[in-house]
């Protein structure tokens, strides 16, 4: 049994979370400490770690954060006010979360005067919740946070009660192995040279146990070697174990970056660029299938999308809902994508290894938390295939420097205009186009997809894959989509390569735009006939810096032409055609 549990005390605002922390704090053999939202207090038989799950619906952030490594939750329920929403949905995110040990502590018996009766209401009310969601030891204590009734002594005003007190109970809880009982996995956090010729990697050992001499394998990657040393601070040593921040010096010369994992070379860690995920939206916006976020796992950042919401649970009732996108507090299974393959565990398995926060791109704000369940088959079933005609190959043949021009701007301002007249001028040169209009691929390729934020992200996905391709095929390619969000322009631009992607923003006023509205799509939006329409009840995010800036208000088509043709030429200056 481990020596120190981790538990976190949740529950509805106002049933007496703090007060019972205070209790518990107190019944210490030894000095309690706190920060506010985490306390350390210890028996003769066990250290605690003590988080405070708050109690509010805005404080899901701490919750989920304190769940996330928590083996226990104790989840407080006042005894006049009986379970409130709070209480079931705190229920269901420890579970969600891999909690597998529940207390439920019906305080302020003192309150209800002790009375059998009321404890015994809430527990049987309990009882369909619990026996849904399968915690693998559960334990109900009458208590008084206020008195210390069954937390610092057995009560003796509750005399029916024959079970433990709250502390006493805790003591005994099994968790299960730790992680020194899984092969050695350590996240490489900093890369130096102790010495010529060796690399040393630095990090938390994160589970199992390391010797010098040991075989490690590096991930991704796989590369083999040995342990030369292990450094703690300033001094060698034979060995280290799980928990111990240490310096691993190694025989060869590896690639090591930070991200890497290294880990047992005869049980080398998975790794893995798709992945079923149980994740919890932090984000007052939303979380939104296609849209790219970054993923910080244990020392790995990547780039990353969910590529399916499974499902949403409700957190109520607990039934699985459909859902496009995922709001503030909501908890789904979902598909998530990598850019690049990323050593794990699965969360289940080694906790720091198998978590993640998905952080916004533009603003840097963690927009959710999430636990890996398991990698996706198809993952290691797909594969690229190379070809032996190349990007470099039909560019050559078509003797010009492929490039994706991408057009944004407000419906109104000019964009097909311009486009259109772009690819004139380009084709009269004897340039290879194409040209990709917003309600062109929506005829076709995107016939499915509505005008919700959802959808308008899909719909650039998509674009942006067709791009490339076409990009790849060799061709100069005119993109001219409203495209009003900053993070999929910045998306479409990070899928290809260095000088082939230049953002143009067709600027003009939104007066401007309504007074021209060639399709009448402005009025029908003022007069509430279309709705999700950008400008009037969607937003629009302008680029900051885009490669050109065009205002259509001020300068004409001709003009605008001129300056994207020098654009692409400054962009790409040597070209066996010149385009202009």
């Amino acid at each position: 049994m481990s020596d120190t549990l981790r538990l976190i005390v949740c529950g509805s605002a106002g049933d007496g979370k703090s007060t019972l922390i205070g209790s518990l704090l107190a019944e210490s053999e030894q000095s309690a400490t706190t920060d506010g939202s985490h306390g350390v207090f210890a028996t003769p038989a066990r250290r605690f770690i003590v988080a405070d799950g708050r109690g509010h619906e805005q404080s899901m952030r701490g919750l989920a954060a304190g769940a996330s490594t928590s083996d226990v939750a104790v989840l407080v329920v006042d005894a006049l006010r009986g379970l409130q929403p709070q209480t079931l949905r705190d229920a269901r995110i420890a579970a969600f979360l891999g909690i597998r040990h529940l207390v439920l502590a019906v305080d302020k018996m003192d309150l209800a005067s002790f009375r059998e009766e009321a404890f015994s209401a809430i527990v049987q009310e309990f009882q369909p919740l619990l026996r849904e969601l399968s915690f693998d030891s559960f334990a109900a204590v009458p208590v008084s946070g206020v008195r210390g009734d069954n937390v610092t002594e057995h009560s003796s005003c509750m005399p029916w009660y024959m079970g433990p007190t709250l502390p006493r109970h805790l003591e005994t809880v099994d968790i299960g192995p730790s992680n020194m009982s899984l092969p050695f996995r350590m996240p490489v956090q900093e890369v130096n040279r102790r010495q010529p010729g060796f690399r040393c990697c630095c990090g938390l050992v994160a589970s199992g146990e390391v010797k010098v001499g040991d075989r490690v394998r590096l991930a991704p990657g796989g590369t083999e070697t040995s342990v030369r040393s292990i450094v703690t601070g300033k001094e060698e040593r034979p060995s280290a174990s799980m928990g111990e921040t240490i310096t691993l010096c190694l025989e060869d010369e590896v690639d090591a970056v930070r991200g890497n994992v290294i880990a047992a070379s005869h049980e080398p860690i998975e790794q893995s660029d798709q992945f079923e995920a149980k994740v919890l939206c932090l984000s007052e916006g939303f979380l939104v299938p296609g849209r790219s976020y970054l993923l910080d796992i244990h020392t790995c950042q990547v780039e990353a999308s969910i590529t399916e919401i499974k499902f949403r649970v409700d957190l109520k009732l607990g039934a699985h809902l459909a859902a496009k996108s995922l709001g503030l507090n909501d908890i789904a299974v979902v598909n998530i994508h990598t850019d690049r393959p990323v050593p794990f565990e699965t969360y289940e398995r080694c906790r720091s290894l198998g978590s993640f926060t998905l952080v916004d791109m533009q603003s840097n704000e963690a927009v959710g938390v999430g636990v890996i369940d398991f990698s996706l088959r198809r993952a290691a079933n797909i594969h690229w295939q190379a070809l032996d005609i190349d990007k470099a190959a039909r560019a050559k043949q078509k003797l010009q420097h492929p490039i994706c021009l991408w057009l944004t701007g407000l419906s109104g301002s000019g964009k097909s205009t311009i486009a259109n007249l772009l690819e004139k001028w380009l084709f009269a040169a004897g340039n290879h186009t194409y040209v990709l209009d917003g309600d062109n691929v929506r005829h076709g390729l995107n016939k499915d997809l509505g005008f919700t934020e959802t959808d308008r992200v899909e719909n650039i996905r998509r674009v942006t894959e067709v791009a490339k391709i076409l990009v790849d095929a060799g061709l100069v390619v005119i993109v001219s989509f409203i495209s009003p969000y900053r993070a999929e322009r910045e998306r479409a631009r990070s899928s290809f390569a260095p000088g082939e992607f230049l953002e143009i923003f067709v600027d003009a006023p939104l007066e401007e735009c309504e007074r021209r509205d060639p399709k009448g799509l402005y009025a029908k939006a003022r007069r509430g006939d279309l709705w999700n329409f950008t400008g009037i009840d969607l937003p629009y995010e302008a680029p900051q810096m885009p490669d050109v800036h065009l205002n259509t208000f001020s300068a004409n088509p001709e003009e605008c032409i001129h300056r994207i043709l020098e654009a692409m030429e400054s962009n790409a200056p040597v070209m066996d055609r010149h385009i202009s």
